[in-house]
């Protein structure tokens, strides 16, 4: 495992454990009659980056059923050349989604969410952490399977 896998796994780890101790405090605190207003939007927060960090760990152990099962039924050269095209694409496809989270996220910083008064772009920088991140992954698999004799 890589370390910047290590580092993104131990995030999501944290995310997942914060989202959980977080949503226990506003259940447990409702029902003892003074909830808390802000955890649930804190959770919400971190839940949306918790997925994009997932979504780019699922992409570094190539969990993508799509792709995987339009390869498996290739022979091995042309399962090779098929994945290098599926990542070029994806990997064009996350560059445009990426100039257009970064403008979102930009234009939802005056936006303020709920009782907390958090910047809305806080929410949408996850999405802009996320696709770079895939995209970073989608680079390093497209030169991986470029350079390596194997096929996928």
């Amino acid at each position: 495992m890589t370390t910047y896998k290590r580092v993104e796994f131990a995030c999501a780890c944290l995310l997942l454990a914060v989202i959980v101790i977080l949503v226990a405090l506003a259940s447990v605190s409702r029902a003892a009659g003074s909830p808390v207003i802000w955890s649930i939007e804190i959770a919400q927060l971190l839940f949306v980056w918790l997925c994009m960090l997932a979504a780019d760990l699922a992409m570094q152990e190539r969990r993508h059923f799509g792709l995987m099962l339009l390869l498996d039924s290739l022979p091995p050269p042309l399962r090779r050349w098929m994945d290098v095209v599926n990542h070029a694409i994806l990997s064009g496809l996350l560059i445009f989604l990426l100039f257009y989270a970064w403008r979102n996220m930009v234009l939802m910083h005056p936006r303020l969410i709920g009782a907390t008064q958090m910047h809305g772009s806080i929410v949408h920088a996850s999405m802009v952490v996320g696709l770079a991140l895939m995209l970073r992954t989608m680079i390093a698999q497209l030169v991986s399977s470029l350079y390596s004799k194997d096929a996928v």
